[in-house]
């Protein structure tokens, strides 16, 4: 999704000059014309990734829209324009809550970077946030992302789940996110704050369950060198997540179903049961009706864990949610890997939202991951994901023609290259003008890059002014306001 910029400026002419730099770097642009306008529109509902804010307003001035803001809650990064370029001006604005500040006028490289850099700092706020959210059990349903139909449904019955202490079930395909709903359920429940305790039933070992669930005294049993208290204990006071329940061999179901019962576990080689305040959530991805059917799963148990059942939808029913998704794991890996990605390109959101995932969010989530440490252009393109796509990443362009043999040999190798975007021979294996090639090359590059324009500059190794003259000397605007 492209990251929105508000601009908010009441000179016109400033505000049409930084739309049409951001928007040719790909950024989404809204404009106010005043101060009371920006409030007006964010209250109304706008969600800026950025706001650009002139200092100097008639009405209400920059600072003071500035204040009203963040008074607000409003944690967006604020990049603040000055006429002039005081040093009490910029510390005010800077201790009232902005990120970054240029003069007027400002090239166009400054304005990039510093948005490039607002957004870094916010995705290290954000993933701050949501790490310090998880670690202290305070995930709540405002964190899960999506707002599709069957999002909303599982967010609706989860929020009113958390106001009790009535066992959970949540029922799903692998990688759809279960351990999320079990999260937020427990940060909007009385219980936030205290113990998430996680278990993974399918992954422990059949001779191990029950001590590792109920826990064991020192020398109980050969290897038992000390004490050990057990998940049960170490989530007492709060949620206990018993994921893939299914998997427990029938054994242990009938200990799990008297804990539940009785509020009480009986630790190995313990003379006396032990009292324990947990709230179960439990979740599975088989068919628990069917195990039961099959005398693989306790009916009794069965019935004491599906009090509440929450279906969690697969990404295949709520393709809409892949951007917002898509958006959200750009944002972390930019953050874990140190990269700049500022979004994927509508035809990559397009792909990805076409794909039927059948590894759901975790696969999405993978893929993202790939492409983010592979990717070179400041957009994931339908190439950063190769085995969804099915596009190769594509080979530089050859700067100039094979020096030596003949020329129908060259001519050979100008057509065998696949895919080649300039031709650098003629028809009869003569080279091409270079006039004629440079400006071939420019017109692929500005499409290419989608006419993102400090990019093509980039890539071609030329400054911007340089290349904007070359636009105009070979007569390639029209192509320019194609893209742009």
């Amino acid at each position: 999704m492209a990251k929105t910029v508000l601009i908010v400026d009441d000179d016109p002419t400033q505000r049409r000059l930084i739309q049409a730099v951001l928007e040719r770097e790909g950024f989404a642009v809204s404009q106010a014309d005043g101060g009371d306008a920006a409030l007006d529109r964010i209250a109304t509902g706008l969600k800026p990734d950025v706001v650009i804010l002139d200092l100097v307003m008639p009405h209400t001035p920059g600072l003071e829209v500035l204040k009203s803001l963040r008074a607000q809650g409003f944690a967006a990064p604020v990049i603040v324009l000055t006429a002039t370029g005081g040093v009490d001006t910029v510390v005010q604005a800077m201790q009232a809550g902005a990120q970054d500040f240029f003069i007027k006028p400002a090239s166009p490289e400054r304005i990039i970077v510093s948005i490039r850099n607002a957004l870094q700092m916010g995705q290290l706020t954000a993933e701050v946030d949501r790490l310090s959210k998880r670690v202290g059990g305070c995930t709540g349903f405002d964190d899960l992302v999506g707002a599709s139909a069957p999002m909303e449904r599982v967010k609706a019955l989860g929020l009113r789940a958390a106001k009790s202490s009535i066992p959970v079930l949540v029922l799903g395909e692998s990688g759809v996110g279960k351990e999320l709903i079990a999260r937020a359920v427990h940060g909007a429940s009385e219980r936030a704050g205290k113990p998430f305790v996680a278990v993974n039933c399918g992954a422990i070992p059949e001779n191990l369950v029950e001590s590792i669930l109920f826990g064991h005294e020192k020398g109980s049993f050969t290897g038992a060198h000390d004490k050990h208290s057990g998940k049960f204990l170490e989530a007492s006071g709060g949620t206990l997540f018993l994921d893939e329940v299914g998997e427990l061999p029938l054994d242990m179901q009938v200990k799990l179903l008297r804990a539940l019962q009785e509020g009480e576990i009986d630790p190995v080689g313990s003379k006396r049961p032990v009292k324990v305040d947990v709230r179960i959530v439990s979740a599975t991805n088989r068919d628990l009706a069917g195990q039961v059917a099959a005398g693989r799963f306790r009916e009794d148990l069965f019935y004491r864990l599906n009090v509440y059942p929450i279906e969690a939808p697969n990404l295949r029913e709520r393709r809409e949610d892949v951007p917002a998704l898509v958006d959200a794991f750009v944002r972390r890996f930019n953050v874990e890997e140190g990269k700049r990605v500022a979004g994927a390109t509508p035809a990559t959101l397009a792909m990805l939202k076409a794909f039927d995932w059948p590894g759901n969010v975790r696969q999405l989530e993978n893929a993202v991951y790939r492409a983010i440490v592979l990717a070179d252009d400041p957009f994931l393109q339908p190439h950063d994901f190769p085995s969804i796509s099915g596009v190769s990443v594509p080979l530089p362009a050859p700067s100039s023609a094979p020096v030596g043999g003949a020329a129908s040999s060259a001519q050979a190798s100008d057509k065998d290259v696949p895919g080649q975007p300039v031709r650098v021979l003629d028809e009869k294996g003569h080279l091409r003008p270079l006039e004629e090639i440079e400006r071939d090359l420019i017109q692929f590059a500005i499409e290419t890059y989608a006419g993102r324009m400090t990019e093509v500059a980039r890539r071609l190794g030329i400054g911007r002014s340089t290349l904007y003259r070359k636009v105009r000397e070979q007569g390639l605007e029209g192509v320019l306001s194609e893209v742009g």
